[in-house]
């Protein structure tokens, strides 16, 4: 027997009989990945809502993984900046939600998705005060509403508007990045306010707001892994065992949810309360190359933006989703 069927048996016997035992921990034991040939950095650019990514930060698994290579951790407030960062080669791989991949591509960014994890409707929602007037979506007419331009809650807020009977035009949006959306939320200054978890999460329990609307029904608010064209071309084995190593932390996560919220709390400075109302909000979230479904629905997300006018022009987004039997993108 070779070396390679020798250690991918063992792999396999050491799994199942993890399974058989009800192990709860990330497997200690795995088959050795074959070192990246000049993958000297890797910059890795994550917000507080991707939870995978922190377990992995916070355990070293990563470093483990790529004993080789300097693993470095960007943290950012939300997708926009994290993509602008990703496109101008200051990282190799980062998370965001649907809407920044959308803004990054029609303006003309190099990147490619290359992992994505399922829906979390549940996790974003338009918020108004707890005294507040406006009672459903159509109330929106005429209103501020705050929300950070090209994140996940701009396409939330999209889709709540036409929901509400309303065109784009019938509301005022303003551009803040979450911090500064909810000082202005909660000083009143806005009428409402949409906006993604943790940041959700931690609102809710400080001032009780009411939530006119979620995800669900308006926004599968999906999460999407995305590269740089040279890191995804040039290192197809590394993107694979990112992709395996976050799907290793959910399988964590949902095993040791008790666990998994003091890390995020040590991390993050959120308290315990707040992460895990987040987390009881996320589903079960192994990460995989995107699926023809996936790719679809963030088609739509992309032609919403188009039909408004708000990205320049209509971008296929399946020209930058990488396949990962290949080095390229999709051609169609």
């Amino acid at each position: 027997m070779s070396a390679d069927l020798f250690l991918a048996a063992r792999r396999r016997l050491l799994l199942t009989a993890a399974a058989a035992f009800g192990l709860q921990a990330l497997p200690v034991a795995r088959a050795a990945t074959p070192p990246e040939t000049g993958l000297q950095t890797l910059r890795i650019g994550f917000q507080k809502s991707a939870v995978n990514l922190v377990i992995l930060k916070q355990q070293g698994l990563l470093e483990k993984r790529f004993p080789n290579t300097k693993v470095q951790w960007v943290e950012f407030p939300a997708g926009p900046q994290l993509l602008e960062a990703l496109a101008v080669g200051s990282l190799e791989f980062g998370l965001t939600g649907d809407s920044p991949p959308v803004f990054a591509q029609a303006a003309g960014k190099d990147l490619l998705y290359v992992g994505a994890e399922p829906p979390k409707p549940l996790s974003s929602a338009v918020l108004v005060l707890p005294g507040s007037p406006l009672k459903s979506l159509a109330d929106l007419k005429g209103k501020r509403v705050a929300l950070q331009k090209g994140s996940s809650a701009h396409y939330l807020l999209v889709r709540a508007v036409e929901m509400g009977g309303l065109h784009w035009r019938d509301i005022t949006p303003i551009y803040l990045a979450p911090a500064d959306a909810r000082a202005a939320f909660e000083k009143g200054a806005v009428d409402a306010w949409a906006i993604w978890d943790p940041f959700y999460a931690a609102t809710e329990l400080a001032i009780k707001p009411r939530a006119l609307a979620t995800g669900q029904g308006l926004s599968s608010n999906n999460s999407f892994y995305l590269a740089s064209r040279p890191f995804a071309e040039q290192h197809p084995q590394a993107v694979r065992a990112l992709l395996d190593e976050l799907s290793r932390a959910d399988a964590y996560v949902q095993s040791n949810r008790k666990e998994t919220a003091q890390l995020i709390a040590d991390f993050s400075g959120l308290s315990l309360a707040t992460v895990h109302l987040f987390i009881s909000r996320r589903p079960v979230s192994p990460v995989g190359p995107l699926t023809p479904a996936i790719t679809a629905d963030q088609q739509r997300v992309a032609d919403a933006f188009h039909q408004l006018e708000l990205i320049p022009r209509r971008i296929d987004v399946a020209q930058i989703v990488w396949q990962p039997g290949r080095t390229s993108v999709a051609s169609r």
